[in-house]
């Protein structure tokens, strides 16, 4: 719940950034990107080790959902 909660939230700002020239651009190609995949990273390296990682904020509405 908190992947989907993360990436879609990333997913929403990166399409409302390609409707906002010049400084949504440079959020939606500059710094979205390298952010995502650093969540993505920490996030599978994480499980992969079985350790219940919460992010600030997300982790609280994900545990609350599920």
């Amino acid at each position: 719940m908190q992947s989907a909660i993360v990436f879609g939230g990333l997913c929403v700002l990166w399409f409302i950034g390609t409707s906002m020239p010049p400084f949504g651009w440079f959020l939606s190609f500059i710094v979205i990107p390298p952010l995502s995949a650093v969540l993505w990273l920490l996030l599978m390296f994480k499980a992969y080790q079985g350790e219940r990682f919460k992010l600030p904020y997300v982790g609280d509405i994900a545990d609350e959902r599920s």
